[in-house]
């Protein structure tokens, strides 16, 4: 019997099983959430470490409930109501102990602090509010009200058929209210971005950049403890370092794999390929400001200049299906009839002479120095792009730059051609338009096109205001006509999204919108 439980006690398969390791390819920008846009972000934080008051649940394709455990919306569309769950906790940590449960005031501060500039908190986030700007919603939310205690009520100025689902992403993430103000108190408000504290199902522990990112689980949340005592983030740029930390049991779960990766590990006895179809595109944006890119005669030259074949073999190997346009060919209202650009040397080079550019003209490509799902490759894209735009005498000098600054100076509109990708957080179609085409996300940063037009912006709007799905797929097959003839960006693919994970991992599901959930996670 002794012997029996000492040889439980000294498993290496049971002493790890408390610990959740993820290879990650890069360090989050930080943890508040709502300053920044990056997956990688919304990954280490929102998704373990803070909740919304609605999920967008990928396999049933429908908002569900989270910190809400209910809702009512009026007949005009304009009220939203919704009842709070009771008794859920926010973290207990060695920097912050809570004084109370998640109530009415936290949701009301967690909406203010991004729509109302004369709350105190509103001037603190140093990077500003971009997806709550890029998808307009202080001119949209009239006013986030406490009804009573689990009671909160949002008033809108117009009706917004995304508005529900927009709720789900994760810069709609709840905040203590009274950690803000303990904070706020001492002087310390850049503590939230360094020190979190959210209602989810891992708490926050350390973070080491570009080296690891540590959480314990909590005890006290609301869906349940975690069958893991510890999650941690190695982070891990190289995605064969990645490979080969998950075969040594270093990791049990690899994000990002490159495609040659996956095809390994199908191969392998000791590993898993987790894998769906992404609600996500990878492009390369087209910086519209910067002359001569603010010619569409220049960005469609550029467009046909590029040979797309080529590119899906040599970066994604045959892993993606070629993009013609804005959405995955599953969205509700794509455009099908709508070609992308064929390759034609000839016409592109006649375009450029059209617009004064006979002999080419010199610019930049930007990339990251890792890859990631939505560029496996960097290096090789951007040389293969480099080539093909050679081919009609655009100079094209490569750049690389780490994420986080590629992606602070590309908000900024810094870039020229800029190898980017946008995962959708939910399925609404409006979740790639006003985020990347909306005079408004200009402003924010999230329009790495940086193109507003007055046309384009209205069928935008149009399409969020009406309920019907037909009337809002025709608004949306038009938006797609002018992006498609401004050639705003060069679509490039539609990834499979795919994890691998060591055979013991259990529930763990790939999100096709890039989403995390280590909740539910076996070993």
């Amino acid at each position: 019997m002794r012997l029996a439980l000492l040889a439980l006690l000294l498993s290496p398969a049971l002493a790890s099983a408390a610990s959740l390791s993820v290879c990650t390819e890069a360090s989050p920008e930080g943890f508040d959430v709502v300053q920044y846009n990056s997956l990688t972000t919304t990954n280490a934080s929102a998704d373990v470490l803070m909740n919304r008051l609605v999920d967008f649940d990928a396999a049933r394709g429908e908002v569900v409930p989270s910190l809400a455990e209910s809702w009512k919306v009026s007949d005009d569309g304009l009220t939203y109501d919704f009842q709070l769950r009771d008794g859920v906790a926010f973290h207990h940590t060695d920097y912050f102990k809570p004084s109370r449960a998640l109530g009415a005031d936290d949701v009301v501060f967690s909406f203010q602090r991004m729509l109302d500039p004369a709350q105190p908190w509103h001037k603190v986030a140093q990077s500003g509010f971009p997806h709550a700007q890029s998808m307009q919603l202080p001119s949209l939310v009239k006013a986030v009200e406490k009804v009573d205690e689990h009671h909160v009520r949002f008033s809108l100025n117009h009706p917004d058929a995304t508005f529900l689902a927009m709720l789900s992403m994760g810069f709609a993430s709840i905040y203590s209210a009274e950690y803000a103000d303990h904070l706020m108190k001492a002087g310390t408000p850049e503590k939230l971005n360094a020190q979190p504290i959210g209602t989810g199902p891992f708490v926050f522990k350390r973070f080491q950049k570009d080296a690891v990112v540590r959480y314990f689980a909590n005890a006290e949340y609301f869906g349940g403890k975690p069958a893991v005592d510890n999650l941690v983030f190695a982070i891990t740029p190289d995605a064969s370092v990645r490979l080969q930390k998950l075969k040594r049991g270093e990791c049990q779960i690899a994000l990002s794999p490159k495609p040659l990766d996956v095809e390994a590990a199908q191969k392998s006895a000791e590993l898993k390929v987790e894998q769906t179809p992404a609600f996500m595109t990878a492009f390369v944006g087209i910086n519209s400001q910067h002359p001569p890119l603010d010619n569409p005669k220049v960005r469609q030259a550029i467009n046909l200049a590029f040979d797309k074949g080529s590119y899906l073999k040599s970066v994604f190997a045959g892993s993606a299906t070629a993009a013609d346009g804005v959405y995955p060919p599953n969205t509700w209202s794509y455009a099908k009839d709508i070609p992308g650009y064929p390759r034609d040397l000839d016409k592109a080079r006649a375009l450029l002479a059209e617009a004064g550019h006979k002999d080419g003209f010199k610019t930049t490509i930007w990339t990251r120095p890792s890859g990631s799902l939505l560029n496996p490759n960097p290096s090789v894209g951007a040389q293969l792009l480099q080539a093909d735009l050679a081919q009609i005498g655009i100079q094209a000098e490569i750049r690389v730059i780490e994420w986080g600054e590629l992606i602070r100076r590309a908000k900024a509109g810094e870039h020229d051609l800029l190898f980017m990708g946008w995962a959708g957080d939910n399925g609404d179609p409006d979740n790639f338009l006003t985020p990347q085409f909306s005079c408004a996300s200009v402003k924010s940063g999230l329009n790495f096109a940086r193109y507003c037009d007055e046309k384009l912006d209205g069928l935008i709007s149009q399409g969020k205001a009406v309920a019907d799905q037909a009337k809002r797929s025709e608004l949306y097959h038009q938006a797609q006509q002018i992006i498609h003839d401004q050639a705003l960006w060069l679509p490039l693919a539609h990834p499979t999204a795919s994890a691998l994970t060591r055979q013991n991992v259990k529930g763990y599901v790939v999100n096709p919108f890039g989403r995390q959930d280590y909740s539910k996670v076996q070993l």
